[in-house]
C-alpha cells in the first residue's frame, strides 16, 4: 500500500473512531478493500494518533484562532490530528511532506476550503515544531 493510500485510509479510520467510538482495529478493517491487508504505515498512523491524542489535541487547540476543536469539521479534525502525529512523532518524514500530504487528503474529502483550513493550521504547527 502506498503511503498516500495509507493516509487516506488512516483518516477514514480516525473519522470512524471519532464519530462512533469504533474500536481502532474494526475501523481499520472497515476501510480496507477485500484484497487489501493492513499496512504497517496505516497502523502506525492510526495507533500513534490515538495513543498520543491528548498531546496532539493540545498542539491542535493552541493553533486554532477563534475556533474550538469540536467546531472543526469531522474530516478536517481527523486529517489535522493524523498530520500532527506524523509531523511530531515520525522524524523520518520531512514536515513539509506531511503538511502537503495532509492538505491533499483534505482537498480530496472536503474540497479547496478544507485544504486551505488544514494548510493554515498545520503551517502554524510546523513553525512551532521547527522552533
Amino acid at each position: 500500500m502506498k503511503r498516500r493510500l495509507a493516509r487516506v485510509k488512516a483518516v477514514q479510520s480516525l473519522f470512524q473512531v471519532d464519530m462512533s467510538g469504533t474500536d481502532k482495529e474494526e475501523a481499520i478493517s472497515n476501510v480496507l478493500e477485500e484484497d487489501e491487508v493492513k499496512d504497517t504505515f496505516l497502523d502506525q498512523l492510526v495507533s500513534g494518533t490515538l495513543e498520543n491524542l491528548e498531546e496532539i489535541d493540545q498542539l491542535f487547540k493552541s493553533h486554532l484562532e477563534n475556533w474550538k476543536i469540536d467546531r472543526v469539521g469531522n474530516v478536517d479534525r481527523a486529517v489535522i490530528r493524523m498530520a500532527i502525529f506524523e509531523m511530531k512523532f515520525l522524524e523520518d518524514i520531512p514536515l513539509n511532506v506531511s503538511l502537503n500530504e495532509a492538505v491533499d487528503v483534505a482537498k480530496s474529502f472536503g474540497g479547496d476550503e478544507s485544504g486551505r483550513f488544514v494548510n493554515g493550521v498545520l503551517s502554524k504547527v510546523a513553525e512551532t515544531l521547527k522552533a
